[in-house]
């Protein structure tokens, strides 16, 4: 049985699911951007009865506190609230199985690189490219342009940021929260029944708006497509001049890591619908100043390029690519995903 608490720790409240004793294989969660550790709820009941699993809501998120994020930091803000409730409960010098879906992928890079020795592996699940979301270009991110323009707080769609804060959970809109789930998070035509789909809206519902949260403040820019990253919010967190954590090459113990993608990821992928250069390629956003200057970001390269150098420094990394899937492998093919992540964790314990 999955159940929820609040959980005092030393940085904020943080809200919790879990399933399992506490003497049983610890495994942590970390979920993705507009959405919450409800996503996991019905993976985690499918679980082996002998893990410890884990799965809070990150701030701004779900039922956690609703505090602002440092974008300045990168993601250091979520990675220091999970180690505070690591510590919180007592999972202190027991080496624990870290799982991040996209964002919270991220949120797993920047915890294996401040605390590799606390992890026993490491599992990135459609994860956020580790030179961050946006305005790079080549397999070694280099930045399209010196200010980062093009990623960051201003590039959210402002109509899906109005009916988040609205707390629409109807679908009389393409971006209505409901629709961009159904149509991004899942490969379609994938759909949930009705009572489950309505329980993911109403967590995405809870993420706190603003621009100390989501989608964050922004920059004016003079490059295209005029807005560069801000300090605050979310989406400033993943941008690549306050995000990158290509470090985790250096990282010792070094972890085993499994990377998890659905093969029709919408959002991570080479050929993102969320990454300007790749809207600007097909016309979608005026004025793109062409390829040489601003490409679609290679994401799976990107990230490619890191895991391999992880290996090259005594590392080990596994990719496992899902079949009919998008950017929730773990929803959409959960018998798939599970095959993948316990034969991992059992074969790296």
């Amino acid at each position: 049985m999955v159940e929820m608490r609040v959980v005092s720790t030393a940085r904020l409240q943080m809200a919790v699911r879990e399933t399992g004793y506490p003497d049983g294989i610890p495994v942590v969660l970390v979920h993705g951007n507009v959405s919450s550790s409800r996503f996991f709820e019905e993976l985690m009941a499918l679980m082996p009865p002998s893990w410890y699993v884990l799965a809070p809501d990150l701030r701004g998120f779900g039922d956690s506190e609703k505090l602002p994020v440092d974008a300045s930091r990168g993601v250091a803000d979520y990675a220091d609230d999970l180690h505070s409730l690591v510590e919180a409960m007592g999972l202190v010098g027991t080496p624990f199985h870290l799982l991040g879906w996209s964002l919270g992928g991220g949120v797993a890079m920047q915890y294996a690189i401040d605390h590799p020795d606390q992890l026993a592996t490491v599992t990135l699940v459609a994860p956020v490219s580790p030179y961050g979301f946006g305005g790079t270009k080549g397999a070694e991110g280099t930045p399209c342009f010196p200010d980062f323009a093009g990623s960051g707080g201003g590039t959210a769609n402002p109509e899906f940021v109005q009916r988040l804060a609205d707390g629409d959970a109807g679908q009389d809109s393409d971006f209505s929260p409901r629709n961009v789930m159904n149509a991004f998070y899942f490969k379609p035509p994938f759909h949930l029944e009705e009572e489950r789909e309505s329980a993911y809206v109403a967590a995405m519902l809870q993420t706190a708006v603003g621009e100390d949260n989501y989608p964050g403040d922004l920059t004016p820019s003079e490059n295209w497509p005029t807005v560069a990253p801000g300090k605050r919010g979310i989406l400033n967190s993943l941008a690549p001049d306050n995000f990158n954590t290509a470090g985790i090459v250096d990282i010792d113990p070094k972890p085993p890591i499994l990377w998890v993608r659905g093969d029709s990821d919408q959002i991570v992928s080479d050929t993102s619908l969320f990454d300007l250069g790749f809207l600007g390629q097909i016309g979608a956003v005026p004025g793109w100043p062409g390829a040489d200057i601003f490409p679609p970001q290679p994401m799976l390269a990107q990230i490619r390029s890191v895991l391999e150098r992880y290996t090259a420094n005594r590392g080990r990394y596994e990719e496992e690519v899902i079949e009919n899937a998008g950017h929730s492998p773990f929803i959409e093919q959960p018998e798939a995903f599970l095959e993948a992540f316990v034969s991992f964790v059992r074969r790296s314990s």
